[in-house]
């Protein structure tokens, strides 16, 4: 290989991390701009209906505290060994890094690649794109912001003080033992049923099952009670719907109709995308 060539591969390759890191920035910028709350949530105006829905989950909660949370978590007990361990293997895959680790490096895979020569596959690349960074955004920020309500809601986790009491609470209690409401594992499994079945509707019925199970897997195993899985259920998917509200109010990826229901953009075709990749890849 000649010096030239080498030069030239050495310079193509210095650009990179500075293309990827424009890429992300111009990302931010769109995803950031201004836009019209009152559009985007419309709930603002009629604020009944957001009151309507918390306290709902409010009571259902605090019903399940009551009635369930206290005797599952006893039943569980009883369980067989290896039924228990074998939750205890399969709940570490409701952790948002095997979800938010891909999808990161796979966004920022996509943000360094060069610019398509046509304007058909620039349009296919930040379809893929936009739809990446959802996907990030929609699992990512529920859960970010369950890990920061936990703490203050202060709920023991089962068996915290020698006892099961689904009523002990020590607010702002900064230690994983008073960190039970909501489950982490469960909001970012739900927010990945919600998120990954807008944008695949035929998933959704494996996706509800993988979010089941890690539910389930969070109860057997003693780290959370009933009632902590099901606000960590509330928490995932209402966390979608308003990450989504927020991208279609930028435009990216979905748009809000004219009766205020969001609507996606109709994405790339496999075909279109292998094509858009080995034209990049060549």
């Amino acid at each position: 290989m000649s010096s030239g060539t080498t030069d030239t591969a050495g310079r193509a390759l210095l650009k990179t991390p500075r293309r990827c890191i424009e890429n992300v920035i111009a990302s931010f910028r769109r995803l950031f701009r201004p836009f019209d709350w009152r559009k985007a949530l419309p709930w603002i105006e009629a604020p009944q209906q957001v009151l309507i829905g918390a306290a709902v989950v409010v009571v259902a909660a605090i019903a399940v505290m009551g009635l369930v949370d206290a005797s599952v978590t006893r039943a569980v007990q009883r369980l067989p060994v290896w039924v228990i361990d074998l939750f205890n293997f399969v709940t570490d895959f409701g952790k948002g890094a095997w979800v938010l680790w891909p999808l990161g490096l796979f966004y920022l895979a996509l943000a360094a690649l060069p610019r398509p020569a046509t304007r058909i596959s620039q349009a296919v690349l930040a379809a893929v794109m936009v739809r990446a960074g959802f996907l990030f955004a929609a699992v990512g920020l529920p859960g970010l912001f369950a890990s920061l309500v936990k703490n203050m809601i202060g709920r023991a986790r089962p068996g915290v003080g020698g006892s099961i009491n689904p009523f002990l609470f020590d607010p702002f209690h900064w230690a994983p033992a008073y960190a039970s409401m909501p489950s982490g594992h469960g909001t970012t499994a739900f927010a990945a049923l919600a998120a990954f079945g807008t944008l695949f509707p035929r998933a959704r019925t494996a996706l509800l099952i993988y979010a089941v199970i890690i539910a389930t897997s969070r109860v057997v195993i003693r780290a959370h009670y009933v009632s902590d899985v099901m606000v960590s259920a509330a928490f995932g998917i209402v966390g979608v719907i308003l990450v989504r509200r927020w991208f279609a109010a930028v435009h990216l990826g979905f748009a809000i109709g004219p009766d205020g229901r969001i609507v996606p953009y109709p994405g790339p075709s496999v075909r279109r995308i292998k094509a858009v990749a080995r034209d990049l890849l060549a």
